[in-house]
């Protein structure tokens, strides 16, 4: 039994049959892929190697010049790397480019030029890159920082006059009133000097004293005053038929406070119908626009909405710190009304009981941004959102429609032509300043016949008519004196008096209706 058992062995065989794994198409291509990078990897040894031989031999036999042509001819063939083109061009502008050499800080410059070309585009003006001085002077027009003392003045015919006085600005503590005249500063006259000038003298350090001599209805008071950091985003008064007046300049990082102390003001004065003056308000922060519509809100209110790209809806409740006092509201916008100047607007237009619209059509900027600074004070400002009103409408593009459309004396939309030294106009000769000219005499009272910018007789007595109002010599010729002077008288007028607010009038006359 155990020889057949063995017998059985012998005879029964064990074949064993080779398995091989099928290889998908991906991974034959992948087998091949590998094999190509490692025979490019030892060819660039081999190149590199016969590289540095050759480079020994021709740096032997060749001058230096010629392989630093050479070089450049290969590195000019060279294709650049499409995965960061950014990169790519600013290390060739920086390394190869001409005139390299001619701009200072190059690499700053360049950087600062294409994150610009990056953020620009024709679907949002809004978003931008600012460098660190542009940064600064946004911030500052916005906050309308200076170091000073707190007036505003206007300059007319050589004289400078006090419009405003800033509340607790340093002029307002030492006691300079609207009116007053600036005639020297630290003992040097103003006579013959710019307004840009004057500011040179007024403005300094904070801390630093400057000494003005004022004229006060004809008689000289002087007033040491110390400089300090002044916010004036906004300003008020009581009008004559006791009308609260409040003008928001800017939407500020103190605009909350500076609107409170006028507020604070026209309670002391029991004001409860008010003018919000938003003319030439370009907006700001849009925080500081929650404060500011808490003043006229009750708390919790609704005041903006802004939405996401996602869907996402977030609302901007008010806050505490309603005035009760204020009943009546009357808003007086212009074409350059936009963004928080338009939500404050809207805000009281659809949650406060008596709110009426006076003006022009507003700017419609109905997107919000915000700005990202870099460590050297550079900003990325991109829009995050839009905003709506609390009932949902979106003024973007369209503007806000006044309920009462009024428009101001023409000549306060239009741009004062330039008219050099020598040139002069007379009877019969047409310009663009003599069109101007006849705005400003039809401002002013004098009777036109035109205002084409033809000079007609009737111009020329209109102009000989204000000549003699103002003492001067009367011609039939316009000089540029006369010219300037015109303007100035305009000017003048608008900033001292409210006889050609025809808004503000309406204003006045819809609170008191």
């Amino acid at each position: 039994m155990e020889e057949n058992k063995q017998q059985e062995e012998k005879d029964e065989k064990v074949y064993s049959i080779p398995f091989k794994r099928h290889l998908w198409p991906e991974e034959v291509a992948l087998k091949r892929e590998k094999h190509r990078v490692k025979v490019l990897h030892i060819a660039l040894v081999i190149l590199t190697v016969v590289g540095l031989g050759m480079g020994w031999v021709l740096g032997s036999v060749l001058p230096i010049s010629s392989l630093t042509i050479a070089r450049k001819n290969v590195a000019n063939n060279l294709p650049l790397d499409s995965n960061d083109k950014i990169q790519s061009v600013l290390k060739v502008m920086e390394d190869e480019w001409f005139f390299r050499d001619q701009i200072e800080n190059i690499d700053t410059t360049l950087t600062d030029q294409g994150l610009k070309g990056i953020t620009s585009n024709d679907v949002d003006k809004h978003t931008e890159y600012m460098t660190a001085d542009e940064m600064k002077q946004f911030t500052d027009s916005i906050n309308r920082n200076y170091v000073g003392i707190g007036v505003q003045f206007i300059q007319s015919n050589g004289v400078n006059i006090i419009e405003r006085v800033f509340r607790n600005s340093p002029a307002d503590k030492a006691g300079v009133k609207s009116g007053d005249i600036m005639h020297a500063v630290n003992g040097e006259s103003l006579d013959g000097k710019t307004t840009e000038e004057i500011r040179n003298l007024v403005q300094g350090d904070g801390g630093t004293e400057v000494t003005i001599e004022f004229i006060r209805q004809e008689e000289a008071v002087t007033f040491t005053i110390t400089r300090a950091a002044v916010s004036a985003t906004a300003f008020g008064e009581v009008l004559d038929d006791g009308t609260g007046y409040l003008q928001i300049y800017q939407f500020g990082e103190n605009t909350t406070q500076e609107v409170q102390t006028y507020l604070d003001d026209f309670v002391g004065a029991n004001v409860s119908n008010i003018v919000i003056d938003l003319r030439d308000n370009g907006g700001g922060y849009l925080t500081v626009l929650q404060g500011i519509a808490s003043c006229f809100l009750p708390k919790d209110t609704v005041a903006m909405k802004q939405v996401y790209s996602d869907g996402t809806v977030e609302e901007i409740h008010t806050v505490d710190g309603m005035y009760d006092n204020i009943q009546k509201i009357a808003i007086l916008v212009n074409g350059n009304t936009a963004s928080a100047s338009e939500v404050l607007t809207m805000a009281l237009k659809e949650q406060h009981k008596d709110v009426t619209i006076i003006g022009t059509k507003t700017y419609g900027k109905g997107t919000v941004q915000v700005s990202r600074m870099f460590n050297d004070g550079s900003a990325l400002k991109y829009t995050t959102s839009k905003w709506t009103s609390p009932n949902d409408v979106w003024v973007n593009g369209v503007g806000i429609q006044p309920d009462v459309e009024l428009k101001l004396h023409d000549v306060m939309y239009t741009t004062m032509p330039v008219m050099n030294d020598e040139d002069s106009y007379t009877i019969d000769t047409v310009g663009e300043p003599v069109k101007f000219a006849q705005l400003c005499l039809d401002y002013l009272g004098y009777p036109i016949d035109r205002k084409d910018g033809y000079f007609s007789t009737s111009t020329a007595s209109a102009l000989r008519q204000f000549e003699s109002d103002k003492g001067k010599v009367q011609s039939d010729v316009m000089s540029k004196d006369v010219y300037t002077a015109l303007y100035s008288a305009v000017v003048l007028d608008w900033n001292t008096t409210k006889t050609h607010d025809v808004q503000l009038q309406k204003a006045q006359e819809v609170l008191h209706g």
